[in-house]
Formats: structure tokens, C-alpha cells, sequence
């Protein structure tokens, strides 16, 4: 048996640090060898016992790491709970039982001041580990755990950091749901909100800060239909919770399954985001919600304000049920402060900003109030004003001149881009595009449809970026309308300039391009 303290001795002359310069493969695989011999272990051929292999593993993983994480690996509950997480194939298992013990042991702030990334470090660990239980062809490590740690679905990371990156206040939103949770042992907590009032970003908070299984409705991507909704929580249950035979369950079912398995201390929370985004065939509820819950079961929802016809979440007596309106007069205040600290947040961020407030004489409290005001408390008219302020995009305009609220933003930026006018006829085709189909499509079809060369299209989308969504579909970059808002004011203009041919021309347009894919 291999002492592990022998191990850790071995590798600490070779221990690095945060932020040291990248070491050369080859430098390291001589430190490695040099290590194992030191250890009189085979550099060629791994030992076949579990400790053997953990040893063998820390060495090859361990070099020119700092310190700090090779101490947390020597220690005996941290290694047991890994091979526990190895043969329940429960990686999260693992990164869990590490933070609970970094919580209290004062290993904890010597990796947090070291800055480093413990999620990142189990996850190679284990990697490590899996390639030298590979080499020893032994059946005792088959089989093979798939050692992934991603706490949040693939198709959420981006939106979950971004609505994070500038993320602030709120706490009376989270403070009434840590309230509901105590008071209630199941249900459903609903935010409704106006549109761009940050409802999103509540659920990206609250998902980034306790890691719940979470789903987001993104209309403008074609993600908000009940079966592609089910099969996302499926997946993340059966991950977190090591579900068995649920490959093909229904909600309600790994609802109880989960249940089971949670401690008398902990509770399920499933975020759900833009509930008013779900396209559903009448009836039921909204994505087919249960309407019985199991205990320590919740679910946090948002969405927009609804009329008794478009509610669609029914439940059984008994199950609790609040909601929380950012529009009622108790919250406004509250709103409006968290609108002033992200328009600070922003200012302090940003130099040409400052540098508009500074050539029109203006003061930051003075501008931080007005531009609050200007927003009716809404985050998403800040998303596109404030950037626009700091591009030069109202460099003609007086702080009093800046339009007021979302729809006078989108409206002002419409005029001033010039969609109005014939030589910008292609910028408006482009955006009824992308409205009309609705989901991300590549430029080589957003191209074809409007009958114009692959390069115009590729400039105007340029110059359209703050409206648009980029992001890689099997190797192609496709686009789509950025926020459902804004998708809600092109479909007015098609109300509003209903007498303009081009709008019929668009919807032939793509009528034509299917009809030459059929063909």
C-alpha cells in the first residue's frame, strides 16, 4: 500500500501556483517520471489496487499544481468520497461533499485565496484518474463514470453568465421565496413581471447561486415546447440524483422519485423562466406542470402578466401557491433602487460613458436618477441604452432627449438606423426574417431568403448585433431575435405598417425558399 503522505512529499518540490507561466508538456512528463521512480512505481504500468491507482493519479495530476488543492487530496474523507462518487458514478456527489467540507475546514480559505477553481480541479482529478484505471485493464474501476461536473445544461451556460455578469440587488425577490420555502412544505412561487423587467435574470441568479435544475423558455430560439422542457429536467434529475430507470418517466414520477431520496434538510428547487414563452396546444397546464407536488418540492416560475384564459397553472387543494408582481406599489421603490446600483455598476465599468456624462457637464447622481426614471424601472431598456450612450449612438442628444422606456428605445433606434428609408430595406428584411421563422437560422439561409449576396446580408447583421443572438448550431453560426421583447415590437410594426408591401414580400419570400428546399 502506498503511503499517501510519501506521495505528497514526492510532489511538493514540483508544487506551482495560480497565475505561474504554462509549463511545457514535456518538462512535465519528466517531472511525473521523476516523481514515480522516486516512488518506485512504474512509470509505464500502473498498480492495479484502488489506492495504488489514487496515488498513481495525484502524481500525474498533481504536478506544478499549487499546494493548497494537493493538501485537500490527501486527505482520507476527501479521497473516500471520491471513490464512493467514482462507483456510484456521481461526480456532483463528489463536488458536493468537497464544498460541504471546505465550509469548515480551513483548507477552504486557503483555496479560495489561492483562487483556484475547485470545480475545475475535480474534474480533471477525476479525469486523471479515470485514464490510469484505463492502463491497469483491471475490472475492478469498469464500469467507467462518465466525469462530468456541468451543474447547468449545455444550452443555459452562456445565458446564465451573462445575466449574472451585471447582476445586482433584487433581494426582496429572493428574501419573499426564502420566506415561501420556510412557511410552505411544497408549491409553486411565481414572478410576474413586464416584460425587460429583469425576470430572467431573477431565475439566472437564483439558479447560479444554488446550482437548481433549471429551464429557460427562449421563444425567439424555438426552446419552449413541454417535451423538450421535460426532457431537459429528466436529464438533470437523473444526473444530480442518480435516478434509476427513469429514462422515459414523466414529471410527476421523478418528482417522487427525487423525493425520496432528499434529506430531511433539504428541498428540490426547479427554476422555470418565461412561463408566457411555452407554445402549447390548449388545455392543460403549462408545460404540463403537476398539479400535485411531493414534499420539499418547489418550484420558482416567471413570467409575464396573464389574463384568467392564459394562466394555465392549475393545482390540487392543499398545494401553496404565491406570486410576487413587480409592478405592485410596494415593490417600486425597491425596483427603482436596483435599476440606480446597475446603471452605477455600468458607469463605473464603462470610460466613454463617463466620458458622454462629462462633455454635457452632467453629474453621476444626476444622471443615475434621470436615466432610472427614463427606464420605468426596466433592465432591459438599460441593456440597450446604456451601451448605446457609450457606442456614440446619441451622441446628438440631451440626457432629457434619451427616449423614455423600452418601447420609445427600440422605436428611437429604429428611426435613427434609418429602417424607415429605402437604402436600409435590407436591414428590415432581415430582422421580418428572423421574426417570421422564428428560430436561429445560419446566414447562408437567412441570405437566400432575402434573394441578396451572402456578404450584405453578413454586413447588415453587423451592424444589427445589439438585436441579434449569435451562437454556433453544428458548426454554423446562426441568428436569431435577441430578446422576445423586441420580437413583440417587430410584430407591432407589421400592425403599425400593415399598408407597406415589403412585410408580404418577406412571408413570400420565405414561402418561396421552402418550396426550392422541397423541390
Amino acid at each position: 500500500m502506498i503511503n499517501i503522505d510519501s506521495v505528497m512529499s514526492a510532489i511538493k518540490p514540483f508544487a506551482g501556483s495560480v497565475g505561474k507561466q504554462v509549463i511545457k508538456n514535456a518538462q512535465r512528463n519528466e517531472a511525473v517520471i521523476q516523481v514515480l521512480k522516486s516512488l518506485k512505481l512504474d512509470p509505464t504500468q500502473p498498480p492495479k489496487d484502488v489506492d495504488g491507482v489514487y496515488a498513481y493519479a495525484l502524481v500525474e495530476y498533481g504536478v506544478y499544481k499549487p499546494e493548497p488543492i494537493l493538501k485537500l487530496f490527501r486527505e482520507k474523507e476527501i479521497k473516500n468520497a471520491f471513490w464512493q462518487a467514482y462507483t456510484s458514478r456521481n461526480p456532483l456527489g463528489f463536488l458536493k461533499e468537497v464544498r460541504k467540507f471546505l465550509n469548515w475546514n480551513t483548507l477552504g480559505n486557503e483555496i479560495r485565496e489561492a483562487g483556484i477553481e475547485i470545480q475545475t480541479e475535480l474534474e480533471e482529478f477525476g479525469r486523471v484518474f479515470i485514464e490510469v484505471a484505463q492502463r491497469t485493464r483491471s475490472s475492478e474501476f469498469q464500469p467507467y463514470p462518465d466525469w462530468n461536473m456541468d451543474e447547468y445544461p449545455e444550452e443555459f451556460k452562456s445565458l446564465i453568465k451573462e445575466k449574472n455578469r451585471f447582476f445586482c440587488g433584487r433581494e426582496f425577490v429572493f428574501d419573499a421565496f426564502a420566506q415561501f420555502l420556510k412557511d410552505n412544505p411544497n408549491g409553486y412561487f411565481t414572478v410576474i413581471a413586464d416584460p425587460g423587467s429583469g425576470k430572467s435574470t431573477i431565475a439566472a441568479k437564483y439558479v447560479f447561486d444554488h446550482k437548481s435544475p433549471c429551464y429557460f423558455n427562449i421563444r425567439a430560439e424555438g426552446r419552449n415546447r413541454p417535451e423538450q422542457f421535460l426532457e431537459s429536467i429528466r436529464q438533470q434529475l437523473i444526473k444530480r440524483y442518480q435516478l434509476q430507470n427513469s429514462e422515459k418517466a414523466d414529471l410527476p414520477t421523478l418528482l417522487e422519485k427525487v423525493s425520496k431520496k432528499l434529506l430531511s434538510n433539504e428541498r428540490l428547487v426547479i427554476v422555470v423562466d418565461a412561463l408566457d414563452e411555452v407554445e402549447q396546444e390548449p388545455g392543460e397546464n403549462l408545460l404540463y406542470l403537476p398539479t400535485a407536488l411531493p414534499e420539499q418540492v418547489y418550484f420558482l416560475l416567471t413570467r409575464r402578466h396573464y389574463t384568467k384564459e392564459t394562466k394555465r397553472l392549475s393545482v390540487s387543494p392543499g398545494v401553496p401557491m404565491q406570486e410576487l408582481d413587480l409592478r405592485a406599489n410596494e415593490y417600486k421603490d425597491l425596483s427603482h433602487d436596483d435599476v440606480k446600483e446597475y446603471i452605477q455598476l455600468f458607469l463605473n465599468e464603462d470610460y466613454d460613458l463617463k466620458k458622454w456624462i462629462r462633455d454635457r457637464n452632467i453629474n453621476d447622481p444626476t444622471f443615475i436618477e434621470q436615466v432610472a426614471q427614463k427606464s420605468e424601472n426596466n433592465f432591459m431598456y438599460l441593456r440597450y441604452i446604456l451601451p448605446g450612450i457609450a457606442r456614440g449612438f446619441y451622441n446628438d442628444l440631451t440626457l432629457n432627449q434619451l427616449p423614455d422606456g423600452l418601447e420609445d428605445c427600440y422605436q428611437q433606434d429604429w428611426v435613427q438606423m434609418g429602417m424607415n428609408t429605402a437604402p436600409k430595406e435590407l436591414r428590415v428584411i432581415i430582422l421580418f426574417i428572423l421574426a417570421e421563422i422564428g428560430t436561429p437560422i445560419p446566414l447562408e439561409m437567412i441570405a437566400d431568403i432575402a434573394e441578396q449576396d451572402i456578404y450584405e446580408v453578413e454586413e447588415v447583421l453587423k451592424e444589427l448585433i445589439e438585436f441579434l443572438k449569435p451562437q454556433e448550431i453544428d458548426e454554423e453560426i446562426c441568428y436569431s431575435i435577441y430578446h422576445a421583447s423586441f420580437l413583440d415590437f417587430l410584430k407591432k410594426k407589421r400592425v403599425l405598417d400593415s399598408k407597406r408591401k415589403l412585410f408580404k414580400e418577406v412571408n413570400q419570400r420565405i414561402v418561396d425558399y421552402w418550396e426550392r428546399q422541397m423541390a
